[in-house]
């Protein structure tokens, strides 16, 4: 294509056709042409931008990847229309891959020479910023999802992680808690068969629950002090014909027995029925054991199915009154998973009389997530992170979450909160979570964000109206 019949072309694309002879010469003279074939790529997602493209006949269709790997549609070129201005403007790769739908030519620029016709051009300028406001809102709902989608996985794969150990334990814990009341029962049985008094059972049932109260009163021993206690007891049991003396001796001292004690149970009856009594006791004592253990790991689950709960404040109404301190704890309680890597401290100082606000809970879960989760890749797993709550006034409460990390560049602070910007490296952050923690702060809930960065010390503060949702501006911090 000759240089006329590039600026014909060009003066059918509405973006350029009104810029003056010379202008409209030079921007031809600085192209290249180029013919797309049906399924060709123009351009990949994730690759840096190099080219603006005039597109002049044909069709583009343009997709973004979900989480789950499939594409969603995002957009579709028609004839003399123009793309790839996004990811010049903001220097990042580019969100999509635009794709040929039918044979389709093109007229391309460099980076350099689009940036040199955005910067002398305004008319150009303010028509490419206007034409590309909803495909940005439409991408970031798009990119949005897909952030959410991989959080929820991740989130997922670490709760999975969390209820398994309790689970586990709770499965082993229920095997063996039949096994010990098994050997109750058959020691009961045993009794039945020597002869032992009613009044013999009930003095060794005494002795057992009083060597339960007294442990429950008593300071837990180290494990010297423990293995001292254990090598007694096993003594005892050993000089009494106990089998595995050594094995009941470590269920009778968790269960608070001492060898004053155990000398005590075999002194209550017959020598010949002494060890099956310690056994009995033994077994006792472990069952009790287990069945705390498994209370435990069920409560453990239970705490954690109820963190879930709170989070995404299921059978809801999507506004309620919320407590925010408490929506901090469920979700430090959703994110362990992410705390336990490494030796990551959480300090809080939550404000005790803070009031409840009117908001969007499961919304500002999803803001404290992003904060958190922010913070503790800055720290790589080595570091403390602050979390603060107070009032702000007689109208709003404030929340602080900082890090002592190493801090966000200076020169970059500004663009923070922009949509697809991320300090992080190429596939581990999507430039989207404090993009969506700003719209649901500012834009749902009529708050502010701030940010306060330097090197040890990284502080997000977010002030949120008591009834934001209803468009009441708590002011600035």
């Amino acid at each position: 294509m000759t240089v006329e019949e590039r600026i014909a072309e060009l003066r059918q694309v509405e973006l350029v056709a009104a810029l003056g002879d010379d202008r409209m010469r030079w921007l031809a003279e600085h192209a290249e042409d180029r013919v797309y074939e049906p399924g060709e790529v123009i351009f990949a997602e994730g690759e840096l931008p190099t080219h603006f493209f005039f597109m002049l006949d044909g069709g583009v269709e343009t997709t973004s990847r979900l989480g789950d790997g499939e594409e969603a549609s995002v957009v579709s070129h028609r004839q003399y229309t123009f793309l790839g201005a996004i990811s010049l403007l903001n220097g990042l790769p580019y969100p999509g891959t635009s794709r040929a739908a039918r044979r389709t030519r093109a007229i391309l620029i460099t980076e350099d020479t689009f940036n040199d016709l955005i910067r002398d051009e305004a008319a150009v300028r303010r028509t490419v910023l206007q034409a590309f406001q909803p495909v940005f809102e439409r991408w970031g709902q798009i990119q949005g999802q897909r952030e959410k989608l991989a959080a929820l996985g991740e989130m997922s794969a670490g709760l999975a992680h969390e209820l398994n150990n309790p689970a586990s334990a709770a499965g082993r814990a229920a095997h063996d808690l039949a096994e010990a009341l098994a050997a109750v029962q058959a020691g009961i049985g045993r009794f039945a068969e020597r002869g032992v008094s009613p009044e013999t059972l009930a003095t060794l049932a005494t002795t057992a629950a009083k060597a339960r109260a007294k442990a429950a009163d008593a300071e837990e021993l180290d494990a010297l002090e423990r293995s001292d206690r254990e090598s007694e007891v096993g003594e005892v049991l050993e000089a009494h014909g106990v089998e595995d003396p050594w094995d009941l001796a470590a269920d009778l001292v968790d269960a608070g027995v001492d060898r004053s004690c155990a000398e005590s149970v075999a002194a209550s009856v017959d020598r010949e029925v002494a060890a099956d009594a310690l056994t009995w006791v033994a077994a006792g004592a472990r069952a009790e054991g287990l069945a705390r253990e498994l209370s435990e790991a069920t409560g453990r689950i239970a705490t954690l199915v109820g963190a879930v709960k709170e989070y995404s404040y299921m059978d809801q109404a999507p506004s309620q009154d919320v407590d925010v301190n408490r929506g901090i704890k469920t979700t430090l309680t959703v994110l362990l998973h992410k705390l336990k890597k490494g030796d990551v401290r959480i300090v809080k100082e939550l404000d005790p009389d803070l009031p409840q606000i009117h908001a969007y809970g499961s919304e500002l879960n999803q803001v404290w997530t992003n904060l958190l989760d922010n913070a503790i890749d800055a720290l790589d797993g080595d570091g403390t992170i602050t979390i603060r709550t107070a009032r702000g006034g007689d109208d709003a409460v404030l929340v602080e979450i900082a890090d002592d990390g190493p801090g966000i560049p200076k020169e970059v602070q500004s663009r923070i909160f922009e949509p697809f910007f991320t300090t992080k490296d190429v596939g581990k952050g999507t430039g989207l979570g404090l993009d969506v923690a700003w719209r649901i702060v500012v834009q749902r809930h009529h708050g502010d964000i701030r940010l306060d960065s330097r090197p040890g010390e990284t502080r997000f503060t977010v002030r949120l109206p008591m009834d934001g949702v209803n468009g009441s501006n708590g002011g600035s911090v």
